[in-house]
């Protein structure tokens, strides 16, 4: 069994900065993958960005140069760095990790508001 737990959201302006955080504690495998989607009250959960065991990521195209995915192997930690905040990134931002199976924290709400 794996769990999830997630950190760092909250109420920021627009152009302001957050920094998630998600570690991870269970049966945690060498070879994983980490990332993180977001769900906006009636839309759909997507994609926001991945990063592998071996530190290939992927964004996706609504986040490109704003966010910044990385990871600390020793912990296991994953965080993702947004900046550039805009309106329509406020969501409740998942935390996922994948191994033969697919883990999820419980999110957490990033509101971006003047």
């Amino acid at each position: 069994q794996v769990q999830l737990v997630e950190s760092g959201g909250g109420l920021v302006q627009p152009g302001g900065s957050l920094r998630l955080s998600c570690a991870a504690s269970g049966s945690i495998r060498r070879i994983y993958t980490m990332g993180w989607y977001r769900q906006a009250p009636g839309k759909q959960r997507e994609l926001v960005a991945i990063i592998t065991s071996g530190d290939s990521t992927n964004y996706s195209d609504s986040v490109k140069g704003r966010f910044t995915i990385s990871r600390d192997n020793a912990k296991p930690t994953v965080y993702l760095q947004m900046n550039g905040l805009k309106p329509e990134d406020t969501a409740v931002y998942y935390c996922t990790l994948r191994m033969l199976s697919s883990y999820w924290g419980q999110g957490t709400q990033v509101t971006v508001s003047s």
